[in-house]
């Protein structure tokens, strides 16, 4: 295990400069300043301050509303403080912005703020801090999103492959034979991964996998005017939608079309925000218990911090049928 002595022999000062630079003293600049916080990084130092007490974890939201009980990220934290609390671990939530990446890199950053693990929510693949996760020192668990293959980085959420065979399952069950699917843009892991998982469940239930039975955009207009009316004109009963929040729009639309749900058209989102019991007709969804994969995402990063790598959490959806499916008009 590193200590301040190592770092002050490799860079050639004395211990009191390193601590100084830890510290953000003012009397030591900020070259030296980075040259310690990179030292430190490559000895591996991050992992001396694990055994701190207590133990400071950091949660990163990007993208995502987590301020009052209706937003999507209110359960994630709330149920990471559960857990995480109740331990002794103090929790940071900060705001995970472009600029604050390009500034430090992540174990420097966390170095610097003493904090030993982090959960991220939000991240897309255009966030400079992706790329640092492959080699990264310091513990994080990634909300939907992949590990890249360090063992001090793990992916909670939900098995998008279970979710979407018993979707469309319970679609069959209703006589839909023509299920699309619309996305948002695939800049994200779980956009893709969800997109990829459709058409593994089409081929499961030996249904016709047309890449022209799914559209995505960054749009949510042109999901609107391209993808919905292109996949109705293919004859599709069913569509499914990557999230919520997209399936109301889509219902939305419909309705003002003239085109009657469920009795035209079944919808179906994902994610089981509350919004969905306040639509008319109500909504049905995917739903992921968000309180349960914050637990999972504490337990993850408190494992890894026990040296118990673990590589993904993957916890079962739950198929919420509401007014929006219904079987097929005959």
């Amino acid at each position: 295990m590193a200590t301040m002595d190592d770092i002050a022999k490799r860079l050639g000062v004395s211990k009191g400069t390193v601590s100084k630079a830890f510290s953000g003293a003012g009397d030591v600049s900020e070259a030296m300043r980075r040259a310690v916080l990179e030292t430190a990084v490559e000895l591996g130092y991050t992992r001396a301050l694990r055994s701190c007490q207590p133990t400071r974890l950091c949660v990163f939201i990007a993208n995502m509303s987590y301020e009052h009980p209706n937003d999507f990220g209110w359960d994630l934290v709330t149920g990471f403080r559960k857990l995480a609390e109740p331990d002794g671990c103090l929790v940071e939530l900060v705001p995970l912005t472009q600029e604050l990446q390009r500034q430090q890199h992540y174990d420097e950053y966390m170095l610097l703020h003493q904090f030993q693990g982090a959960f991220f929510l939000g991240t897309s693949f255009s966030d400079p801090w992706m790329g640092e996760f492959r080699t990264c020192r310091t513990p994080a668990v990634l909300l939907d999103n992949h590990p890249q293959y360090n063992s001090v980085v793990s992916q909670v959420g939900i098995d998008n492959d279970e979710a979407m065979e018993s979707a469309i399952a319970r679609l069959i069950d209703l006589g839909h034979r023509k299920i699309g699917y619309i996305s948002c843009g695939l800049d994200s892991y779980i956009y893709q991964e969800r997109y990829l998982a459709f058409f593994r469940a089409l081929r499961k239930h030996m249904l016709e996998e047309d890449r022209l039975l799914a559209g995505h955009s960054y749009s949510i207009a042109e999901c609107l005017d391209s993808h919905l009316p292109r996949l109705l004109a293919q004859g599709c009963t069913a569509l499914i939608c990557s999230h919520d929040l997209l399936a109301r729009d889509v219902m939305t639309r419909c309705q003002g079309s003239g085109i009657r749900v469920p009795e035209e058209l079944s919808i179906m989102g994902i994610d089981d925000l509350p919004i969905c019991q306040e639509t008319r007709p109500t909504l049905s969804s995917i739903r992921q218990d968000r309180t349960e994969l914050g637990k999972s995402a504490y337990y993850a990063l408190a494992s890894q911090l026990r040296q118990i790598h673990i590589s993904c959490l993957k916890l079962h959806p739950e198929i919420i049928l509401r007014d929006s499916v219904g079987p097929v008009r005959r």
